[in-house]
């Protein structure tokens, strides 16, 4: 049986839980979050097949299955949204994910499950434009913020003011087991290094979103993958190394594209 989630933050209200114990097997270890605010609920980047069914028990602990309110999909990943088909035939949710990607994830669910329930995939999308947007939930709202290139062309992450957890998708993420705070930036910094490099597009991506964020000033930075960063010194501390990391295509070299 999984472990309890990890409580984020909770005021009577409003309530963010992390599942961060589903993953087994050979699948990269992975974070999954629900926001309850009042009768309403959102599931960020729930994964695939290695997480739908332990996820799916552990979220009817907290909340009637069939009621979830949304699914975000920070992208279009398998660890973000392969198990989109089965989150549309359980439950009642949309979808919120970039308009970049809204015509195609239908190509993760069969035309017939939402058929059958008289709509089609595409209404059941609330498509993001690239500036972002402000989804209602409950009393309060989810903050769709733009992420691009950061790693996927049409990226998001969420921001709950409520709370302040930036919700970071694969910025931050760390190749690590555990979802424990980040006590030790520089020692962090080997298990980050490595990943930033090759899936971040570049360092001009890094820098556009680490200004934006700290005109945001969040609480809390939860990567989908590893260990969050809490706090202010720590999350400025991440913002002044990834502001300067260069990444992605400031690495490519002629070697890099040629003939095998």
């Amino acid at each position: 049986m999984a472990s309890s989630p990890r409580v984020l933050f909770d005021n009577g209200q409003h309530k963010v839980l992390c599942f961060d114990q589903l993953v087994t097997g050979d699948g990269v270890q992975s974070n999954q979050f629900l926001i309850i605010d009042g009768n309403q609920h959102a599931l960020l980047d729930p994964g695939g097949d290695l997480t739908y069914m332990p996820l799916s028990l552990a979220l009817s602990q907290h909340i009637t299955l069939r009621e979830l309110t949304y699914v975000f999909a920070s992208h279009q990943d398998p660890d973000i949204i392969a198990s989109l088909d089965k989150w549309f035939l359980h439950t009642n949710c949309k979808v919120v994910c970039s308009e970049l990607w809204a015509r195609f994830l239908p190509h993760l669910s069969a035309a017939f499950l939402t058929k059958a329930a008289g709509t089609s995939t595409t209404e059941r999308m609330v498509a993001v434009p690239d500036r972002g947007q402000d989804i209602p939930l409950g009393n309060s709202v989810i903050k769709a913020v733009p992420a691009h290139f950061l790693h996927s062309v049409g990226n998001l992450q969420f921001y709950d003011p409520v709370s302040g957890i930036l919700f970071s998708g694969d910025m931050g993420a760390s190749m690590v087991d555990d979802a424990e705070p980040v006590s030790d930036f520089v020692a962090h910094v080997a298990s980050m290094e490595g990943f930033h490099r090759r899936y971040m597009a570049g360092n001009k991506a890094c820098r556009l979103w680490a200004n934006m964020i700290r005109q945001l000033e969040p609480k809390m930075l939860v990567p989908q993958h590893g260990r969050p960063f809490v706090g202010t010194a720590m999350i400025n501390q991440f913002l002044d190394w990834i502001s300067q990391l260069q990444c992605g295509m400031d690495l490519m070299e002629q070697d890099d594209y040629r003939i095998p």
